[in-house]
C-alpha cells in the first residue's frame, strides 16, 4: 500500500480544522477592531473642527496683535484689538485656505492668522492649532 492510499490521520484533519478556526477569528477580530477605529478617527475629526482658539489667549488679555502676530501693548499703530470670541478650528483651517476669520478685515484676519502660527506647546489654542496642522 502507497502513502497515498493511507487515509489521512484524523489528528491531522483536526489540527487543520482547528488552525481555519484560529484563522477565521483572527479575521473577525480584524474586522471588529477596524469598525472601533473609524468611528474614533471621526470623532477626532469633528472634536478637531470644533476646538477652540482664542486670540489672543486669555493669560494676555487686553492686548493687541500685530501685522506679524506678536502681542504689543493696547493702542499700538497698525495692531489690531484681540478677537472678541475664540476662533473654530474649522473656522481657522479654512482662514489658512484663503477666507478671512469670521467678523474680521483681511488685514486683521491676517494678523490673528500670523499669531495663532506663532502659538507654542502650553500655550491656549496650541493644542487645537498643531491638530489642525496635522490633519491636513
Amino acid at each position: 500500500m502507497e502513502n497515498r492510499d493511507v487515509p489521512a490521520d484524523p489528528v491531522d484533519r483536526d489540527d487543520a480544522a482547528s488552525s481555519r478556526r484560529h484563522v477565521l477569528a483572527l479575521g473577525a477580530a480584524g474586522v471588529s477592531a477596524a469598525l472601533t477605529i473609524r468611528p474614533a478617527f471621526a470623532q477626532t475629526a469633528v472634536s478637531v473642527m470644533n476646538c477652540q482658539i482664542p486670540v489672543p489667549g486669555p493669560t494676555a488679555a487686553g492686548q493687541y496683535i500685530d501685522a506679524t502676530g506678536k502681542l504689543v501693548p493696547p493702542g499700538t499703530k497698525g495692531a489690531f484689538p484681540g478677537a472678541p470670541r475664540p476662533f473654530t478650528g474649522e473656522e481657522v483651517k479654512q482662514a489658512f485656505r484663503g477666507r478671512s476669520l469670521p467678523g474680521t478685515t483681511y488685514d486683521q484676519s491676517q494678523a490673528y492668522l500670523q499669531y495663532i502660527r506663532r502659538l507654542q506647546a502650553g500655550q491656549s489654542g496650541f493644542t487645537c492649532f498643531a491638530s489642525i496642522t496635522t490633519s491636513r
